[in-house]
């Protein structure tokens, strides 16, 4: 049986649309919008993975948004206690850190971890461009300087998207999130550039887009996305696409080209 440890947004949904047999779990004080199975606190993690255990559980997968949680130790109880060495170590590194270290907990108890892509494999759209409106000089440049961005934010382990015009940086990505981001954006040209950090682990916080993600490029005044080929999983790709068709927009799905 597989359990989704599932956080905020759409992936968990999409997930479910394709995965039937899903035991669904969310961290206390987040509220996914599937249906929860289970939810736990960080404080009883040992006591969670034995109940996995006894549902049959032998796969997990993490998806949607989540926040690092506020740790009461007065909480923690005797099934926890010897994960406490290994919890406060992700929640004292960065974001892709702290991942590692959580995949590293469920490994280490037994589960296989799967990313959702693998999964649902149609989420990891094909490299190329899918629009109708093509990359001219100016958005090629601009994606050039996405990716040399990305690559800086990814070193920092700071964020997984950036607005860019051919030149100039206008914003990356905070702890807030690509629409916050982007919210904050008002231009004319430009294109928003996502893609996962250059050593991410993929089984976790891959980046994602979807309809909402396109009008807000729209609203910005954005020329378009380009998103990493292999590295962000697009929601509903034919609606993303139609809407950027109909703002003639673009959308393109491209190769890396840096290390």
């Amino acid at each position: 049986m597989l359990a989704l440890i599932a956080g905020t947004g759409d992936l968990p949904a999409a997930i479910l649309t394709a995965r039937r047999d899903v035991y669904v779990c969310a961290m206390a004080g987040f509220v996914p919008d599937v249906p929860v199975d289970r939810t736990f606190r960080i404080e009883q993690l040992g006591t969670f993975l034995a109940h996995l255990k006894r549902q049959g559980v032998s796969e997990v997968c993490f998806a949607g948004a989540v926040k690092r949680p506020a740790i009461d130790p007065a909480a923690i109880d005797a099934a926890t206690l010897p994960l406490v060495p290994m919890i406060r170590e992700a929640l004292a590194r960065g974001d892709d850190g702290a991942l590692r270290a959580v995949i590293a907990i469920f490994e280490t108890a037994g589960f296989v971890v799967r990313a959702a892509h693998d999964l649902v494999p149609q989420l990891l759209p094909a490299a190329g461009v899918p629009s109708k409106r093509r990359p001219d000089a100016g958005i090629m440049a601009a994606a050039v300087l996405g990716e040399r961005v990305l690559v800086d934010l990814g070193q920092r382990d700071i964020g997984q998207a950036c607005v860019v015009q051919a030149g100039k940086l206008l914003a990356y990505e905070g702890p807030d999130g690509t629409d916050a981001m982007i919210a904050a954006v008002r231009t004319d040209g430009g294109i928003l550039f996502k893609g996962p950090k250059p050593d991410q682990d993929r089984r976790a916080d891959l980046p994602v887009i979807g309809l909402g993600t396109a009008k807000a490029v729209i609203a910005a005044g954005l020329d378009g996305i380009v998103i990493q080929a292999g590295g962000v999983m697009v929601l509903d790709l034919d609606a993303v696409v139609a809407a950027l068709d109909a703002a003639d927009k673009l959308l393109w799905v491209r190769a890396r080209t840096q290390s």
